[in-house]
């Protein structure tokens, strides 16, 4: 009888090296077809849900507007910035007043405006049209419970690195405009013109 359980034993141990070591190899090949950054989005994302359980915290960027900035302030800042950083203000989105026009009640500022760099924006497109989903880029200035200003933007390093790598000439312009919306994100929110 102990005989028997030692010999299942070993097996079962036999087994789990085995099929660990399959994963592993399934792994490692998973993660060398990847962009050499992935690894650290994949850990910093996960590392943002994991400490607040919401996708919203772990895939968006966030940045305070200074206190004393009037929304309407920070929306020209944002327009002026982007015209200095290359990028094309296409659209608003005053999600307020459609609030507003639906309940019949006031509602705090919230509004969406869409930028857009239409080169980069095209050569995502011939890459991979799924992309066109996400376009334009997109900038939210809210106002939360306590009248407090935020700017919020999807984080584009999950796109520039979470997969197989990009294309050089794409990756570079990828990069260009999410450091652009970032400037322009940081200027509106101090103020900056």
């Amino acid at each position: 009888m102990f005989r028997l359980l030692r010999n299942l034993l070993a097996i079962i141990g036999l087994a789990a090296l085995v099929v660990g070591g399959v994963g592993y190899f399934k792994y490692k090949d998973f993660m060398a077809a990847l962009d050499p950054g992935a690894a650290q989005i994949f850990q910093d994302l996960g590392g943002r849900y994991m400490a607040t359980l919401d996708p919203g915290v772990a895939v968006v960027r966030t940045v305070p507007v200074k206190e004393g900035l009037k929304a309407e302030d920070v929306v020209d800042s944002l327009k002026s910035l982007a015209v200095q950083h290359g990028m094309l203000f296409v659209g608003e989105s005053p999600f307020y007043k459609q609030v507003e026009a639906v309940t019949g009640k006031p509602y705090r500022f919230v509004s969406f405006y869409s930028f857009c760099d239409a080169g980069v924006g095209a050569q995502m497109i011939e890459y991979n049209s799924a992309y066109s989903a996400f376009m334009p880029c997109r900038i939210a200035v809210a106002e939360d419970k306590n009248g407090r200003l935020w700017l919020h933007m999807m984080s584009l390093d999950f796109f520039i690195h979470g997969g197989k790598p990009l294309p050089p000439d794409l990756k570079a312009g990828a990069i260009r405009v999410r450091d652009a919306l970032d400037k322009i994100m940081r200027g509106a929110a101090a103020g900056e013109f």
